[in-house]
């Protein structure tokens, strides 16, 4: 059964850390890099069972990839936060045999989830689902997320975006 390392980057983001926290529940391991946070962000990563690294300011995201401690990488913005439906999801695939996920399920595949974004006025569910698990191997970036791939399987669930904190 393969299970994920969570990834986030975090920048003063204590208002908003624990409601992504307290969501990633089928995730064995969060590793957080910390990008020289001054407000309580690196007490609550701690209080919630996070690893904490300091940011390099010269790394790439994929520099990153070699300090989780397993093989898949599920990478949230800490102004985020999965729906039990996504929890769901998360846990049944992790609860696939390991053989399934490297050779016919999944391969070498990356796995995309549906966002909802919170406006001012309502919530807007983005027309495409974003690339969020990913093997550590990955090498296709955009920032500090996994660029866009176009074969991702989407899982069910939904993950919200939240403008305020």
């Amino acid at each position: 059964m393969p299970q994920i390392t969570a990834l986030l980057h975090t920048a003063n983001d204590a208002f908003r850390l624990g409601r992504a926290l307290e969501t990633l529940l089928p995730c064995a391991e969060i590793l957080i890099v910390d990008h020289h946070s001054s407000d309580a962000t690196l007490r609550i990563g701690r209080e919630y069972g996070a690893r904490i690294v300091a940011a390099d300011d010269q790394a790439l995201a994929v520099d990153y990839l070699s300090l989780a401690r397993y093989d898949w990488i599920f990478c949230i913005d800490p102004r985020e936060s999965i729906t039990e439906g996504l929890q769901a999801s998360l846990f049944e695939w992790a609860a696939l045999p390991a053989y399934e996920i490297a050779g016919g399920v999944a391969g070498s595949h990356a796995f995309a989830v549906c966002v909802r974004e919170q406006t001012r006025k309502n919530w807007l569910s983005l027309p495409v689902p974003e690339t969020r698990l990913v093997p550590r191997s990955w090498t296709r970036w955009r920032g500090r997320w996994p660029a866009p791939e176009p074969s991702a399987i989407a899982l069910e669930g939904e993950l919200m975006r939240f403008a305020l904190p």
